[in-house]
């Protein structure tokens, strides 16, 4: 495959293709991709090497140390193979001496030249590289989709018998799905450093509140109230070009409360 010619299907993206034993192989190298993947490693490289020099500078038994290696490696992930750990035997004291480690340079420099380039495997026999890359990206936001249904909309299992209600349950999946990627595209437009589940986190304490007063003749005088944003949910307003509704006007009612506590309600505002 090495002898195969590069062919740009984006900016960022060559691939290189090969038909064999019926299937089709796809070498690409992303530029984007490179520069993620290269920022993932050092920062958990990062928060191994702290967790690891950290260790070494406390006083700690060989059973505790132990166990804090293994989970700095295991949160380290694959990023863990390029750091060589040398432990102190069974009985032996941990010191700087008997506990050190160091950075495997071959196979951080051999992951480094890996970073963005990946293998794609199929059946298709298409033998335009664009075409093939943008089925792929195709299949990338069927899975992305499924993802957010599952995640962000949480979107639990169909348990109805009639189909009518099956239907209006795919459908409200649906248009919930269409609302989320309508703001991701939104937020991608003015906000990119945003997904749309942090700005939703950040608006949803935007809330919806009744105030209640009593009047001099036994009635109560009922205020609904949405909270005023904080400075940075105005930000994310005002780059999505979103503004909140006028404040309800108030309403009087008889209700005779008896002593009880007055009713409230407080839901999420709709933006």
């Amino acid at each position: 495959m090495a002898a195969l010619p590069w062919q740009k299907v984006r900016d960022d993206v060559q691939v290189k293709l090969l038909a064999k034993d019926g299937e089709m192989y796809v070498l690409a190298k992303s530029g984007a991709r490179r520069q993620k993947e290269h920022a993932m490693r050092r920062r958990r490289l990062r928060v191994l090497w702290d967790g690891l020099a950290k260790l070494r500078r406390r006083a700690i038994s060989r059973d505790d140390l132990l166990k804090a290696v293994a989970l700095l490696t295991h949160e380290a992930g694959r990023a863990a193979a390029m750091v060589e750990i040398h432990l102190p035997p069974e009985g032996q004291a941990v010191t700087p001496e008997s506990f050190r480690f160091a950075l495997r340079k071959d196979a951080f420099r051999a992951a480094w030249r890996r970073d963005g380039s990946y293998i794609l495997r199929g059946t298709l026999r298409e033998n335009d590289p664009a075409v093939l890359w943008q089925r792929y990206m195709l299949l990338t936001e069927i899975e992305a989709a499924f993802k957010c249904l599952k995640s962000e909309l949480a979107v639990r299992p169909v348990h109805h018998q009639l189909e009518h209600r099956v239907e209006a349950h795919i459908l409200v999946a649906f248009l919930g799905y269409c609302l989320m990627v309508t703001l991701k595209l939104q937020l991608a437009a003015h906000a990119p450093g945003l997904t749309p589940r942090s700005a939703l986190e950040k608006l949803s304490a935007i809330q919806m509140v009744d105030v209640w007063l009593p009047t001099t003749d036994g009635r109560w005088l009922v205020m609904p109230r949405h909270t005023q944003p904080e400075p940075q949910q105005q930000i994310i307003l005002d780059l999505l070009a979103l503004s909140l509704p006028a404040q309800p006007p108030p309403r009087i009612t008889a209700l005779d409360i008896g002593g009880q506590d007055i009713p409230h309600h407080q839901p999420t505002l709709p933006l």
